[in-house]
């Protein structure tokens, strides 16, 4: 057998290997780094991310228009194999996830929580994977797990808006009012330009601030 085939053939077994693996054990295996890749908040790493976004990640794949070498699951879900918490590809695949009502949007290998999950088990200090997956559990209905994220969140990067707008919103909706106007008065007070909470509070009788 000529060695190119013999290299070929070491290729299709160590896939099929793989995939053997992948269906023996969990359905979401944890994130294996790759080059580039690596952690989406480090300098060194970030130093192959432009080649990833090039070809995968393009402001086309961004905004959930069109993918750029397939479904847009998976030039998405590419980014996140290399980028476990690339913040940007995280929220576009949870978008991606809402649209179309498909926790595995067509062409990613896992589901979005199975994306999260990586990526938290990857980086568990990173406030914005949590953030985001706090607001992606908090518009599915599931206020308790949103709930924990978001504290989480929140406690890891105090400056970050999103995260307290969030929370405003479940402490509202457990009639917890205390906490609900904290939390908006500390998103406000960072600047975060949805008026929603603070209309809520408004309509409950539970805003002191100006109107």
């Amino acid at each position: 057998m000529k060695p190119s085939a013999l290299i070929l053939l070491s290729i299709a077994l160590a896939g099929q290997a793989m995939a053997a693996a992948t269906t023996a054990g969990s359905d979401c295996p944890a994130y294996v780094q790759h080059k580039p890749g690596g952690d989406y908040t480090d300098a060194d790493d970030r130093e192959g991310l432009g080649v990833v976004e090039q070809f995968h990640f393009t402001p086309d794949v961004e905004g959930l228009v069109k993918g750029a070498s397939g479904p847009l699951g998976g030039d998405i879900g590419y980014t996140l194999e290399h980028f476990p918490n690339h913040h940007r590809a995280l929220g576009a695949m949870t978008r991606l996830a809402l649209r179309d009502k498909n926790r595995k949007p067509n062409g990613a290998n896992y589901t979005i929580d199975c994306y999260f999950e990586r990526a938290i088990q990857f980086r568990p200090k990173d406030a914005k994977v949590r953030s985001l997956f706090g607001s992606y559990l908090l518009a599915l209905g599931q206020a308790d797990a949103a709930l924990d994220q978001l504290e989480r969140a929140a406690a890891l990067e105090p400056g970050n808006p999103t995260a307290h707008y969030n929370l405003g919103l479940i402490y509202l909706k457990r009639k917890d009012y205390d906490k609900a106007r904290a939390s908006a008065e500390k998103a406000y007070g960072m600047g975060f330009p949805l008026p929603g909470l603070k209309n809520k509070l408004i309509a409950a009788g539970q805003w002191r601030g100006e109107q």
